[in-house]
């Protein structure tokens, strides 16, 4: 005798505690993942798929369905708001009786192709991104995560700065009644950077929840530009010396606490309608010190920002 059925435990024997679980599903699978406006491009993705289990007696769930939708949906096509959609729906629709909500988690490295301040140069830049969405009985919701590095220049280290220059000047000239332009130009030029500011490399990472309606493609590009915008001071790529003069002279125009660039972005944010809610954390990784500078904003709506996603 042959036995050609194989068994399926997690179907057909009952749960030891009957209780519900929020999310059960499969970390960190591996997804070439297509953006829409960006058919050409593949992107290297960790993928993350959940459903809930909303019947106590229900042991588990049935993960190769939820993997076979994943690569049936996003393997091949680009990524957009009714393919998600379809694949939540599927991953709901192959475990009808069993649960009420799904959710995807994507990860990935986006590369953005940016422009020198002066030159005629470009370099690549790759933006840290996250994509969140669950589909329930309140239709479908949808995060997006995104890290921007950017340059900060301390306002109080440039006040002080200045005011040693400014002492030096004195004392260099204070008794020269006859002092000239070209005796000034020359002075700051040699001892103009007698005191530095300190500035340092930081970090914007923003989370918007998306209108539900209001959006086809994942607007990851115009949600960074946005803040690159706002900040002024993003991070460079191709740098010849004129860029970095002009690099230079934004973080003069530029000097910002954590505090004034948690501004600027929330203040950015407040003028898109695409953002329905939003949650917003700065990062100046500190010259002077050995720990971090850190502001956080959040929109506001009523209730407050709460996580789409807890897991």
């Amino acid at each position: 005798m042959t036995i050609t059925l194989l068994p399926d435990v997690a179907h057909h024997t009952e749960a030891d505690q009957h209780c519900t679980l929020d999310w059960v599903g499969m970390s960190g699978i591996d997804l070439p993942l297509m953006l829409a406006g960006q058919p050409d491009t593949t992107l290297p993705a960790k993928v993350d798929m959940h459903v809930d289990i909303a019947t106590p007696r229900h042991r588990g769930i049935h993960m190769s369905r939820l993997y076979l939708a994943l690569q049936d949906t996003l393997a091949h096509a680009p990524l957009d708001r009714n393919r998600l959609e379809q694949l939540l729906q599927s991953s709901l629709d192959s475990h009808a009786g069993i649960s009420q909500h799904a959710c995807i988690k994507l990860q990935f490295q986006l590369p953005l192709l940016r422009p020198a301040l002066k030159s005629q140069f470009s370099g690549w830049k790759t933006y840290p991104v996250t994509l969140e969405a669950q589909l329930g009985r309140q239709g479908l919701q949808t995060e997006l995560t995104v890290e921007i590095p950017y340059s900060s220049t301390c306002p109080c280290s440039a006040a002080l700065s200045r005011q040693l220059l400014q002492q030096a000047f004195i004392d260099t000239f204070s008794m020269d009644a006859t002092l000239s332009t070209k005796q000034v130009s020359q002075w700051l030029y040699e001892h103009g950077s007698l005191a530095t500011p300190h500035s340092q490399r930081s970090t914007a990472k923003l989370h918007v929840r998306l209108e539900p309606k209001g959006w086809i493609n994942p607007p990851i590009h115009s949600l960074i530009d946005t803040a690159e915008a706002a900040l002024q001071t993003a991070v460079q790529t191709a740098v010849k010396r004129e860029d970095e003069q002009a690099f230079a002279a934004l973080n003069g125009r530029n000097q910002m606490f954590c505090e004034d660039a948690a501004r600027r972005l929330k203040h950015a944010l407040l003028g898109d309608a695409a953002w329905a809610d939003f949650w917003i954390r700065v990062e100046h990784h500190e010259s002077l010190h050995a720990h971090d500078a850190t502001a956080v904003c959040i929109k506001g709506v009523p209730g407050g920002y709460t996580p789409l996603l807890s897991r």
